[in-house]
């Protein structure tokens, strides 16, 4: 964690093209980006990332994000841009991702380590990395439900069931991606059992989809509710 605040103030030495890397694969084959989990812990003795590049470049794509919803979207003033900016970056990222990170932290280090385990400082999951997870996770969310939903909003708002059934298709993806991306990450820890279970969410993400094909539109509702369109 030291190192990780003391390179946050050192923009030169941190390591943007690994994060651009990273952030790539994350799309396109997560699996990837952890491979190398084991190898970092051996090196540098953590399994969090030390290099804060990619909480910053997510923290870039969602200041973009939030001016572009605001001005062609919700066509908001100085006042509603600067809240939605604040929103997106400070609650959504990262206030729902420590609270994510938090319960995930708690129930993998109570849950799914070996009862042999259960004390030994090596074969815990880290706070620092359980955070590092929602980030990966995320981005890809983020794609989804910022980008590809700001192209899409003149369709998955119409009020027609294939409009419906787009948008919710969308929310469905995001958040299924969300998960299996975070499974990964809990996945790739050694001493982790039952990590399987992290994909339960799964299952009632696709009964709630299911169930809101029969007439409720999520992006609509959302995109109202948020924005007040």
């Amino acid at each position: 964690m030291k190192t990780f605040l003391r390179r946050l103030s050192r923009l030169p030495q941190m390591d943007f093209e690994l994060a651009a890397w990273q952030m790539t694969y994350l799309c396109l084959a997560p699996r990837r980006v952890y491979r190398n989990v084991y190898y970092h812990k051996q090196t540098k003795n953590t399994w969090a990332r030390d290099d804060p590049a990619m909480l910053l470049l997510i923290s870039l794509c969602l200041f973009v994000s939030a001016i572009l919803w605001s001005v062609t979207y919700a066509h908001h003033d100085l006042a509603g841009t600067v809240r939605t900016i604040f929103l997106m970056i400070f609650v959504e990222f990262f206030a729902v991702g420590l609270v994510i990170s938090t319960i995930l932290w708690a129930l993998s280090n109570r849950f799914l380590t070996h009862a042999s385990h259960t004390h030994a400082t090596d074969q815990r999951v880290e706070w620092p990395y359980a955070f590092d997870v929602h980030a990966n996770s995320f981005f890809p969310f983020f794609l989804q439900l910022n980008v590809a939903q700001l192209l899409l909003a003149p369709v998955v708002t119409r009020s027609n069931w294939v409009c419906l059934w787009v948008g919710n298709t969308l929310y469905l993806s995001a958040f299924t991606q969300y998960v299996y991306v975070t499974y990964l990450g809990y996945n790739a820890l050694p001493f982790l059992i039952r990590s399987e279970l992290l994909l339960f969410p799964i299952v009632i993400f696709f009964a709630l989809y299911v169930v809101s094909l029969l007439g409720f539109n999520i992006a609509k509702g959302v995109l109202e509710g948020v924005f007040g369109v």
